[in-house]
C-alpha cells in the first residue's frame, strides 16, 4: 500500500536526521499525521488519539506509538517495523509508554523536538508531556522541521499533484453545470464530490466551500444550503485530493446576469491573479506574491474588500484543512521561492456594504530561475455566469 518507492521515503528520513543535527537535536516527537505520512507512508484519520512517532538522529529504528486500532493500518501502509501499543482504559497515560521507548533509545537528558504546531497533539496530551518529561529531557519545538523538506515537492509528489489538479477542474466544471437559479446548494456540492472520487481521488480534508446570496461573502464552510435565487452569486472553493496531496480551485459564479460592479471585481480579481503569478518566480520572496495582490486591488479601489493574504502551501493533508502551512502568502513574507514548490494563489473581494463577492484561485507549480510558474489548471480563469 505504500504510495512511494521505500528509497524515496528513506531519503526523507536521512534529510529530516540531517535537519536534526543541524538544529542540535538528539531525538524527533512526531505528532502530525502530515508527517507521519510524508516521512514513512503511514496513513491514518487516528491521530484522533495520542500517537507519536520517535525518531533519533542515529541510524536507529524510527518507532510508533498508537492505539490497537491502527496497528494493521501502520503495519500495512508504512515502512514503520516497529510498532509499539497503549490500550485504552480508565485514567491511562500513554506518556508513560512513551518516556519508555525514549528510554530505550538513550534520550533521557536530551534535546528532543517535537511537533507542537500539528492537530495531532491536543492541549491535554501536550501537558501531559510536559509534566512527565520535565527534568527528564529538554524539549524543543520542532514543528517546522518536516514542514521544511515537505515546502519543495519530489517529482512523484508533483505527479500526485497533477492528479489532484485534474480532479479539481472536472469538479469545478461539474459545479458550475450544475448551479442555476433555483438549483440547492447541496446537489452543486455533491456533483463536486463525486466528480473527485468517481475520478479516483480522496475526500477532500475539508469542503467545498460553497455559499450563494448571503452566505458567498464567507471564506469558510458554514451549515445551512439553500437554494439559488433567478439572480445570485456563487462562490465555490474547493481541492481536488489525490493520495493525500491537494490542489484547490476558487470562483465566483453570478447567477442570471452579471451587474456592473461585479464585473468590475472580475477584472480586478482576473488582473490581481496574474499579477501575484507573474510574481511567483523563483528567487523572489513569498511577500512579494501578496505585495502585487495589494497593489493591483489597492489601484482599482478595492483596497476595503481585500483579504490581507492571498494563498498558501499545499501538500498532503488531512482533515480538517487542505492549507500545508506554513507559508501563508502574506506580506513580509521573507520565505524564499524555490522550484518545485506547490502553491494556492486566491484573489478574493468582499463588499460587505453591498452584499457582493468576487473571488478566483488556482494552484501553481513553481520553476527553474526566469521562469513563470506553472498554472495546474487547463480552466481558463474566465468570468463564469449561470443562466
Amino acid at each position: 500500500m505504500l504510495h512511494f518507492k521505500r528509497s524515496e521515503f528513506e531519503d526523507r528520513i536521512t534529510a529530516a536526521r540531517r535537519l536534526m543535527r543541524r538544529d542540535g537535536l538528539d531525538g524527533l516527537l512526531i505528532f502530525a499525521q502530515e508527517s507521519h505520512y510524508y516521512l514513512t507512508g503511514f496513513d491514518t484519520k487516528g491521530f484522533v488519539f495520542f500517537q507519536c512517532a520517535v525518531l533519533t538522529a542515529d541510524d536507529g529504528p524510527i518507532t510508533l506509538l498508537t492505539r490497537r486500532p491502527d496497528l494493521e493500518q501502520a503495519r500495512r501502509t508504512s515502512i514503520i517495523e516497529d510498532i509499539r501499543l497503549w490500550y485504552d482504559a480508565p485514567g491511562v497515560d500513554p506518556t508513560k509508554e512513551l518516556q519508555e521507548i525514549l528510554d530505550e533509545k538513550g534520550l533521557k537528558g536530551g534535546r528532543i523536538g517535537i511537533e507542537l504546531r500539528s492537530f495531532g497533539l491536543t492541549g491535554d496530551n501536550h501537558e501531559r508531556i510536559r509534566q512527565r518529561f520535565d527534568g527528564y529531557a529538554t524539549l524543543v519545538d520542532a514543528s517546522q522541521l518536516v514542514r521544511e523538506l515537505r515546502l519543495v515537492k519530489s517529482e512523484a509528489e508533483i505527479a500526485y499533484v497533477r492528479e489532484a489538479a485534474e480532479l479539481a477542474d472536472r469538479s469545478l466544471e461539474a459545479m458550475v453545470n450544475a448551479a442555476g437559479p433555483g438549483v440547492f446548494e447541496g446537489k452543486i456540492a455533491a456533483d463536486g464530490i463525486a466528480a473527485i472520487l468517481e475520478g479516483g481521488g480522496d475526500m477532500p480534508p475539508s469542503g467545498p466551500v460553497l455559499g450563494s446570496g448571503d452566505r458567498a461573502l464567507l471564506v469558510r464552510s458554514a451549515t445551512g444550503y439553500r437554494h439559488l435565487d433567478d439572480t445570485d452569486q456563487l462562490t465555490i472553493e474547493h481541492a481536488g485530493s489525490y493520495r493525500h496531496y491537494c490542489a484547490c480551485l476558487m470562483r465566483t459564479i453570478t447567477v442570471g446576469k452579471a451587474g456592473d460592479q461585479h464585473q468590475s471585481m472580475f477584472a480586478a480579481t482576473r488582473d490581481a491573479m496574474a499579477a501575484m503569478t507573474d510574481a511567483a518566480r523563483t528567487g523572489n520572496t513569498i511577500g512579494q506574491i501578496d505585495d502585487a495582490h495589494r497593489a493591483t486591488f489597492d489601484a482599482a479601489g478595492f483596497e476595503e474588500a481585500r483579504m490581507s493574504a492571498c494563498g498558501y502551501s499545499l501538500g498532503a493533508s488531512y482533515s480538517p484543512s487542505w492549507m500545508d502551512v506554513p507559508p501563508m502568502i502574506h506580506s513580509g513574507n521573507a520565505t524564499r521561492i524555490e522550484p518545485g514548490m506547490i502553491l494556492f494563489l486566491h484573489a478574493i473581494l468582499i463588499d460587505a456594504p453591498r452584499n457582493l463577492a468576487m473571488s478566483a484561485g488556482y494552484t501553481i507549480l513553481t520553476r527553474e530561475e526566469g521562469q513563470a510558474p506553472e498554472v495546474l489548471s487547463r480552466l481558463p480563469l474566465d468570468e463564469l455566469i449561470s443562466r
